[in-house]
C-alpha cells in the first residue's frame, strides 16, 4: 500500500455491548502512530459507531456511505451489521484510503469499496455512487473552514435519496462555531439525539477511555421537505 517505511501501526480493540441480547461485536483498527489526525480513532467516532452497533437491524441490507472514515470504525461496524458499505476519505489523502483497506482487511470485510471524495467537489466519484440509505460521518466538523464543504456534499446525496439520513457525530471546540445557517442555505435540517438513547452517556465506552466525553454531540441531519 506504499505506507511511508516510518509508519508503526497498533490494534486497537473495541468491543461493542449487546442491550438486546444479541452477541456483542469487537472491531479490531489497525491504528498509525504518527502525527497525522485521520490515523487514529477519536471518541466521535466510537460514540458514532456506538449508534451504528444499536441500529444494527434497521441498517441490514442498506447503503450506507462513510465521508471522511479515516480508520472506518462506523463503517467497519455498519458492514459487520450487515449494511452494505462504501467508505470514502479525501482523493487528496491516499494514505488514509490506505487505512481504510486495511481496517476492512483486519475485520473480514475486505470487499467493502473505498473511493477519493473530496467535500465540497461534485466528482466523477461523488457521482457514480449508487443511491444511499445512510450517510455516516465522526468529527467531520472539525475545522471552521470545512463546515460548508461537508454540508455541500451531504445536500448533494440527500437530494439524490430524499429519504437518506446524515448520522454525524462532533465535538464541541467552540461556543462559536455553529452550523445552523448552512444547513438553511442547504435546505437541510437536523435532531440532537442524547447519547443516553443509545448507551454512549459514559466514560468507557466499548473499552475505549473517552476523554471530554461530555462534549460529543450526536445529530441526524435530513433534507428539508418542499412544501
Amino acid at each position: 500500500m506504499n505506507e511511508p517505511v516510518s509508519a508503526r501501526f497498533v490494534h486497537k480493540t473495541f468491543n461493542f455491548e449487546s442491550h438486546d441480547g444479541t452477541l456483542p461485536l469487537t472491531v479490531s483498527i489497525p491504528e498509525v502512530l504518527d502525527l497525522q489526525y485521520g490515523m487514529y480513532v477519536w471518541p466521535c467516532a466510537v460514540v458514532l459507531a456506538q449508534y451504528v452497533w444499536t441500529a444494527k437491524e434497521k441498517l441490514q441490507k442498506k447503503t450506507v456511505l462513510e465521508l471522511g472514515a479515516g480508520v472506518s470504525l462506523p463503517g467497519v461496524v455498519a458492514a459487520k451489521c450487515g449494511a452494505q458499505v462504501i467508505l470514502s476519505d479525501s482523493a487528496e489523502l491516499p494514505l488514509c484510503q490506505n487505512n481504510c483497506k486495511r481496517s476492512c482487511e483486519v475485520n473480514d470485510v475486505a470487499s467493502v469499496p473505498v473511493v477519493g471524495l473530496t467535500w465540497g467537489q461534485v466528482s466523477p466519484e461523488l457521482l457514480s455512487l449508487p443511491p444511499v440509505d445512510v450517510v455516516l460521518g465522526s468529527d467531520v466538523f472539525y475545522e471552521p473552514e470545512d463546515f460548508e464543504d461537508v454540508l455541500v456534499t451531504i445536500s448533494f446525496l440527500l437530494k439524490r435519496s430524499p429519504y437518506a439520513q446524515f448520522w454525524t457525530t462532533y465535538q464541541e471546540r467552540s461556543t462559536d462555531w455553529s452550523i445552523e445557517a448552512l444547513l438553511h442555505k442547504w435546505n437541510l435540517k437536523c435532531i440532537d439525539v442524547p447519547l443516553e438513547t443509545f448507551h454512549a452517556n459514559r466514560n468507557q465506552l466499548a473499552g475505549s477511555a473517552l476523554p471530554g466525553d461530555h462534549t460529543i454531540q450526536m445529530m441526524i441531519v435530513t433534507a428539508t421537505t418542499k412544501t
